[in-house]
């Protein structure tokens, strides 16, 4: 395997061989964890140097040398840097934060377990990830070890749980990042939840595949193909952040069988353009990732200054619909705050509706008449008859062609 991510120019790592780079328990080992790390090599903002200086406690700067390698020093606004390395606006706590945005503590009936939809659960299994997303969303829970959702008996209570509420059929298992844990534990989670009858589906949210992809193993895709079909809910918010060694990670997920969909939180200076967000789309495509939702970024405690009007999610959606292929169309939504659930955001293709008729606009701005089908049209009370195909005139014919 080649790789050719530039990490030899990074003065710190320009002796490490390949073998090393590519494993990634050295990845982690290795991760830029203190603002002296930086210096000697990347010239930092006021803000960034402040910032690194006093974080520390939840979400703790950790940047795996991968990540760090496609950072551009010379550029403050580089959109792989602003993500990984902390500005002193987190420390800026606006009168809408909330601490669980998503009110998920209030849905969780054991520790590390969330119910809110009818069928389906996340399942928090760490607090732990590889690299710590300035934007992170669980930021009360996320690079800490204090509620200890790590432990066997949280494990144990969440499969107690699921075996007795048989309405849910689907698992989301996230955390933190579940791919930090080690392919037994992540086998004893799989193994037990395969055992009961009525879970149906199992989905992995992970954005180590994209931060550090040396963690996609042979050994990790080998266990995905025991407990099959396990699903892959990935996060990518950069077009920058699909490169070459990425592509291998997500070739060896592909074709183990494994179905890939990624998340894209909407962040404001990084991602909050049209251009931007189809670039992204195209090359999740190339790679066999299929976009599913744009999340509108949740009102985290000191994440505001990501944060974007709705409206330029709407706008976004607008410039892929009917600009591109579908399959790069994703969902957008926002996380209803306190425990709303997600709630899609679409632009309004509908102009008016009246007496069966619906007007509506495409993609160009050009509108259409839609007429119901007779059998839904009210006429006084009466259902309109139908009449046959033999019934109409040559003159009605033509006027639909």
């Amino acid at each position: 395997m080649t790789q050719d991510d530039g990490y030899h120019r990074v003065p710190m790592w320009k002796d490490v061989s390949l073998q090393d780079w590519e494993d990634w328990h050295w990845q982690l080992r290795n991760r830029i964890t203190h603002v002296d790390q930086l210096r000697p090599w990347f010239p930092l903002t006021a803000s960034e140097a402040e910032a690194t200086s006093k974080t520390h406690g939840r979400l703790v700067m950790a940047i795996p040398p991968y990540w760090a390698a496609l950072m551009d020093p010379q550029d403050p606004d580089c959109p792989i840097r602003r993500q990984s390395i902390p500005s002193a606006e987190e420390f800026d706590v606006r009168e809408h934060d909330r601490l669980d945005p998503c009110g998920e503590d209030g849905d969780m009936p054991v520790p590390g377990l969330v119910h809110r939809y009818p069928d389906r659960v996340l399942f928090l299994v760490t607090e732990q990830c590889a690299m710590y997303c300035r934007h992170c969303t669980r930021r009360r829970l996320v690079g800490t070890t204090s509620r200890g959702l790590m432990s066997s008996a949280n494990y144990e209570a969440t499969f107690d749980y699921l075996r007795k509420h048989t309405e849910v059929r689907d698992v989301l298992i996230s955390g933190g990042d579940p791919l930090m844990l080690t392919e037994n534990r992540l086998e004893k989670i799989l193994k037990s939840l395969r055992e009961i009858p009525h879970i149906e589906f199992i989905r992995i949210g992970s954005r180590t595949p994209v931060t550090m992809p040396q963690r996609v193993t042979q050994e990790f895709c080998d266990l995905l193909k025991r407990y099959k079909p396990v699903w892959m809910s990935l996060h990518y918010c950069h077009p920058k952040e699909v490169t070459p060694r990425v592509k291998v990670a997500m070739d060896m997920l592909a074709e183990s069988g494994v179905p890939l969909g990624s998340q894209t939180v909407l962040l404001r200076g990084i991602n909050d353009d049209p251009a931007t967000m189809k670039k992204l789309m195209h090359e999740l495509l190339k790679v066999r990732v299929r976009p599913y939702y744009i999340y509108q970024c949740d009102p985290a405690r000191g994440i505001s200054h990501f944060r974007t009007s709705v409206e330029s999610g709407v706008r976004i959606l607008e410039q892929l619909r009917g600009h591109t292929t579908g399959y790069a169309v994703p969902t957008f939504v926002v996380d209803g705050p306190g425990g709303g659930g997600k709630i899609p955001v679409s632009p309004n293709y509908v102009v008016n509706y009246e007496d069966g008729v619906m007007t509506l606009r495409n993609y160009a701005g050009e509108t259409f008449a839609y007429h119901e089908p007779d059998e839904v049209k009210s006429n006084g009370g009466q259902v309109v008859p139908i009449r046959n195909f033999e019934e109409t005139t040559d003159d009605e014919r033509a006027s639909e062609r």
